[in-house]
């Protein structure tokens, strides 16, 4: 006789969700993801307080998507995705964060539209493409590049550093940080290595006080009784431990019948390190940096020598000294002469608010600098921090990728105004889901105008109407709170950051929409704790 009953496939413990269930558990976790994040979009975007509990309780407060959603533990594996490309777009590019996800979402809406009014996912994903090809060609047409002329291409480079800062808590003061920003990424000569730029951080001040330092600066202090200036400097980087009242055999004891024979460990001790130091003093130097620490005796050593002893330069600090003054990093001693030293022309002690900090100027690598950034709290350093760091990534970028477009919803009208006129002239199902895709290319500016208060609806149509008509530079002027030529008021941004927004945001929700089961597979057992019994 034949059992009626289900028959178990999966382990215990192990779930499915199938069809329906499945994609509407993929499309609810991606919208609510997109949905948190939406408010922060745009120069008039709201900001979100991120704690976090536990014995170090910290409080971050910012409006940058990726932030935001790597802060968050999220669960529902579509939502991850969208997590994912947030954090792809911040590690390529460095802006656009917010951006994707929205534009990720927005699509999945449509395509949750779609599919209940009974338009097969493939349908929708093969309409989706031919969208995306127009849109990419269309922005691509518009994209203008002003690479061979210096002059222009310095103003396109301001103007996209205040786009991205507009946007940032560094708005009231865009246009310092945004010439900060220029000349700093200008300094670099095309390398695109963000090494070279350092960003310090101190308490006191205003965000207006911040400035722009040549050079490097290492936030340690000189050793005691040593030189505090030095000239010519020839710097010796080194990772070795400089402490010597420890015998390093790890768990080892020593045994002594008579307390003259420890007065003898401790000379063999201070013999060896007296030795180690004159090991340093013979590959030539005058300066002495190291990332650990260095103790009373071998620091009076250097001081007897005139050698100027840093210590506990942590590891950033040593791998960008090394970088920036053209030294090898050293652990032991004994060939001076295959050691490569590193120059600077002078090192000084300088003091910004109340810390002194230590002043590298003339150093090898040309392009080095030093953004010292002031704040009056440190939420307001590490998001300014945050600002700044996304701008000098899409500089960065534009200095190798010299096209730019215009921003304030312009290129995405432009784009949706492309795929529309396709979709007009496409039959079938597929022409749809091209209108889907150009509906929410659309919503981004609408997101845009309402985190600002304004009437979304008249503006968009405004900006429809003109896009329609030929008119490709009028996008949103978000001061006023009307459309206006984007081309006169300066908002541009950069090709390569609204390119990967539109092709990321469409591939993750491709990636979602394609889903049609979820299998969650059965968690370890746990094996049962002997210890105790």
């Amino acid at each position: 006789m034949m059992s009626l009953n289900p028959v178990q496939i999966f382990k215990m413990g192990a779930e499915e969700e199938k069809s329906e269930t499945a994609r509407m558990s993929s499309f609810v976790g991606a919208i609510a993801i997109g949905d948190l994040v939406k408010s922060t979009l745009g120069p008039k975007g709201m900001d979100k307080i991120l704690q976090t509990s536990g014995t170090n309780e910290t409080i971050k407060v910012t409006n940058d998507g990726a932030t935001i959603l790597k802060s968050i533990g999220v669960d529902n594996p579509a939502a991850k995705v969208l997590v994912d490309i947030s954090m792809v777009q911040d590690d390529e590019v460095g802006d656009g964060t917010t951006s994707v996800v929205v534009f990720a979402c927005e699509l999945l809406k449509e395509a949750e539209n779609l599919v209940s009014q009974k338009i097969h996912p493939q349908t929708v994903i093969s309409g989706w493409r031919k969208a995306v090809d127009a849109a990419r060609e269309a922005l691509t047409n518009a994209a203008r590049d002003n690479g061979n002329d210096p002059i222009k291409f310095k103003e396109d480079l301001i103007n996209i550093a205040r786009t991205t800062l507009s946007s940032k808590i560094l708005t009231q003061h865009k246009e310092k940080f945004s010439s900060l920003a220029v000349d700093a990424v200008l300094r670099l000569k095309g390398s695109g290595n963000l090494d070279a730029i350092q960003l310090i951080k101190k308490l006191g001040g205003n965000l207006s006080d911040s400035y722009l330092e040549e050079g490097f600066l290492l936030d340690k202090k000189v050793g005691v009784n040593q030189p505090k200036r030095v000239e010519n400097a020839k710097i010796l980087i080194a990772n070795t431990p400089m402490d010597t009242d420890k015998i390093k055999v790890f768990g080892s004891r020593v045994r002594v019948d008579a307390v003259s024979k420890v007065a003898q460990l401790e000379v063999a001790e201070k013999e060896k390190m007296k030795l180690k130091v004159e090991k340093i003093i013979k590959h030539g130097c005058n300066v002495f940096i190291n990332r650990q620490l260095i103790y009373n005796y071998p620091e009076q050593l250097f001081s007897d020598a005139g050698v100027m002893a840093i210590e506990h330069a942590d590891f950033d600090g040593v791998e960008r000294l090394s970088l920036v003054t053209g030294g090898e990093i050293v652990s032991t001693f004994d060939c001076p002469e295959k050691v490569k030293l590193g120059t600077c022309k002078l090192i000084e002690e300088v003091m910004i608010g109340e810390d002194k900090l230590l002043k590298f100027s003339g150093v090898e690598l040309g392009e080095a600098c030093t953004v010292v950034l002031r704040g009056a709290t440190q939420q307001i350093l590490d998001e300014a921090e945050r600002s700044l760091h996304d701008a000098l990534c899409v500089l960065s970028q534009t200095v190798k990728e010299t096209r730019t477009v215009y921003g304030g919803g312009c290129s995405e009208m432009l784009m949706a105004d492309a795929v529309s006129k396709l979709a007009a002239k496409t039959p079938g199902k597929e022409a749809v889901a091209m209108e889907s895709f150009a509906k929410a290319l659309r919503q981004l500016p609408t997101i845009i105008a309402d985190n600002a208060g304004y009437d979304s609806a008249d503006l968009i149509a405004q900006l429809r109407a003109s896009h329609t008509s030929g008119k490709h530079t009028i996008g949103l002027d978000m001061q006023q709170g009307r459309v206006g030529d984007v081309a006169q008021l300066g908002i541009t941004e950069s090709y390569q950051v609204k390119r990967q927004v539109l092709v990321s945001g469409h591939e993750a929700a491709e990636m979602i929409l394609r889903v049609d089961n979820i299998i969650k597979a059965a968690p370890r057992p746990r094996a049962p704790d002997h210890r105790h019994h």
